[in-house]
């Protein structure tokens, strides 16, 4: 059984302030297109002030990466995502391996197993999964991870492949108990979207959420995917402005106020991906 981390207390400026890292966003996404500066202004108008742009193959790597080049606050992670493993070859890992020498690229990912929809072949997936995890310790990265519906083989790979200086999070965590506090051993944050906002999807997640120690929890949106409530009842594509639904829905469940909700999760990920916290 996993304990709870004891966090530093924590000094508010005012009663009000908040500062938000959306630790896990896809920006680079074509939906965004024509409005990602509208996007972005969105979410700094909501005290969204950081944000992962994650890529999920070769192409969306560059595109995350341009976008953090050209915006404050913005970071990359590289990587290519179970169902992407099709494509990958060895070539695609030696470029992304180039790629993480940028000083925006703060993680490797997105990566692990998916066998619900299978876009790539399990024993394709698990070969690029493994590939990847030496990559990341090689560049020295932490990283983020996908996991669904691998019935255990996914945390069976991790842990056979578990290098010392192993950091990283899973992104979108809707497992079972066992599982989480399996992770929480390795040394794992947990990565929490709207899906806990969600009344009969989320169900099973809120009952988790207060098990998560202080120091290992992250906020994030997946945008455009997983619109948060009360969101989703007006707007189709997610983005990161609405991350403060999954906040303060955290919030509450772990009775806890938001402001320093909010200041838990922004410590966590500025450390977890080595970002300066001013």
């Amino acid at each position: 059984m996993v304990k709870a981390v004891a966090f530093p207390s924590t000094r508010m400026r005012k009663p009000s302030y908040m500062r938000i890292f959306d630790s896990h966003c896809h920006l680079d996404d074509k939906s965004y297109d024509q409005d990602r500066e509208a996007v972005l202004r969105r979410a700094r108008d909501t005290g969204i002030q950081k944000f992962m742009v994650v890529g999920i193959n070769l192409p969306t790597a560059r595109r995350a990466i341009e976008i953090a080049e050209t915006h404050a606050g913005v970071y990359a992670a590289v990587g290519v995502h179970p169902h992407d493993a099709a494509q990958c070859t060895n070539d695609v890992l030696t470029a992304l391996a180039e790629l993480a020498g940028n000083d925006r690229v703060r993680a490797w990912g997105e990566i692990g197993l998916d066998f619900n929809r299978m876009y790539s072949p399990r024993d394709v997936q698990e070969k690029w999964f493994e590939r990847q995890l030496a990559l990341a310790a090689e560049c020295n990265l932490p990283l983020i991870f996908h996991e669904r519906d691998s019935a255990g083989r996914f945390l069976e790979m991790l842990q056979a492949n578990r290098f010392p200086s192993l950091q990283g999070v899973v992104h979108c965590f809707s497992g079972n108990r066992r599982e989480m506090e399996a992770y929480l051993d390795l040394g794992l944050h947990i990565g929490i979207t709207g899906i806990v906002t969600m009344k009969q999807r989320g169900r099973d997640l809120r009952a988790l959420v207060p098990a998560i120690p202080d120091d290992r929890l992250l906020v994030e949106t997946d945008a455009p995917y997983l619109t948060p409530a009360p969101e989703r009842n007006r707007a189709r594509r997610n983005e990161p402005a609405f991350v403060k639904s999954v906040l303060l829905k955290v919030a509450e469940i772990r009775n806890t106020p938001p402001e320093a909700m909010a200041e838990i999760t922004w410590r966590n990920t500025c450390r977890l991906f080595g970002v300066t916290e001013s």
